[in-house]
C-alpha cells in the first residue's frame, strides 16, 4: 500500500514538526468536516485496530478469530485479503459483517467498490491505490476512509488536498514486518511520533507491532495501534487483544 519512494528520515524534523495549510480551496471550517465525521461515529475508537490475514487466522478461521478479538477489546476491523478475487472477498465481507453485527466498524483494504457493495463501514487505501477523491466519491460522505502515510511529504499532500475527505491516517510501517514484504522503509518510534504530532487527523500506527513493542507505540502521540499477526496468529485471539489493550491502559497511567 505504501510507496517505497521518499524513505522517511526523521532527523531534521523531530524538534519542530511542520505545520500545514488548510486544503486548497477549502475554508478552515470546511476542513474540519472530517474530524466532525469522526466524532459523529458514536463509540468508535482506533485504540486497538485489527487488520485481518486469512492465512494467519487458519487456526480458528477468520470469522471466529475476529469475533474473539472483538470480545477481547478490538475496537476497529480492517478486512485485508490480497489473494481473494472480488467475488470471494465480497462473500467474506458479507459473512464477516453479519458476524460482527455492528459491534465495531468494519472496513476493507483497497477495494472500495466491494466496501460499497457489501455496505461496509468504509475503506482504507494506500499511496498506490485509488485516489482519495475517487474513493470518497464511491463510498459517500459518511463512510470511514483512511490513508496510509509513510513520509512527511505524503502527510503534507494529504493535508493540503484531501483533509476534508479523510477520517484518519495509518502511519507506518513502524517496524519491519513479514505480513507485508513489499512495505516501505520503517519509520521507527521517533519517526512515528513526528508524523503523529504533525497530523491534523486521528492516527493509528501499523507495521510490526506486537505485545513487546506495543508500550513504546502507545506512548507516542498516536491514537491507537493496528496489528495483524499479534492477534491473527495468536492461539487465543481474545486474550491477545486483552493483553494489547492492557498496554494501552498502562501507557495512560
Amino acid at each position: 500500500m505504501n510507496s517505497k519512494t521518499n524513505a522517511y528520515n526523521p532527523t531534521p524534523d523531530t524538534e519542530n514538526p511542520p505545520s500545514f495549510s488548510s486544503p486548497q480551496g477549502l475554508s478552515s471550517s470546511q476542513s474540519l468536516s472530517s474530524s466532525q465525521r469522526f466524532l459523529n461515529k458514536e463509540g468508535s475508537s482506533l485504540k486497538l485496530y485489527l487488520v485481518t490475514d486469512s492465512i494467519m487466522c487458519q487456526r480458528l478461521g477468520l470469522i471466529e478469530t475476529v469475533c474473539k478479538a472483538i470480545e477481547g477489546g478490538v475496537s476497529f476491523v480492517q478486512l485485508r485479503d490480497k489473494q481473494a478475487n472480488d467475488d470471494q472477498l465480497y462473500k467474506i465481507a458479507c459473512e464477516l459483517k453479519e458476524a460482527i453485527a455492528g459491534r465495531v466498524p468494519l472496513i476493507i483494504n483497497d477495494r472500495v467498490t466491494i466496501a460499497k457493495k457489501a455496505n461496509l463501514d468504509g475503506a482504507h487505501i494506500g499511496q498506490g491505490d485509488l485516489s482519495v477523491s475517487e474513493a470518497r466519491q464511491i463510498l459517500g460522505p459518511e463512510a470511514w476512509l483512511g490513508l496510509s502515510i509513510n513520509t512527511l511529504t505524503q502527510l503534507e499532500h494529504a493535508h493540503n488536498n484531501h483533509l476534508s475527505e479523510l477520517d484518519y491516517f495509518g502511519l507506518g510501517p513502524v517496524f519491519a514486518t513479514s505480513t507485508k514484504p513489499d512495505h516501505a522503509s520503517p519509520i521507527g518510534i521517533k519517526g512515528l511520533n513526528v508524523l503523529a504530532q504533525a497530523s491534523h487527523l486521528p492516527t493509528v500506527a501499523i507495521g510490526g507491532i506486537n505485545l513487546t513493542n506495543a508500550p513504546q507505540v502507545y506512548d507516542t502521540s498516536c491514537d491507537g495501534i493496528a496489528v495483524v499477526s499479534a492477534i491473527c496468529a495468536a492461539e487465543n485471539p481474545k486474550l491477545a487483544a486483552q493483553l494489547l489493550l492492557a498496554e494501552h491502559k498502562g501507557a495512560l497511567r
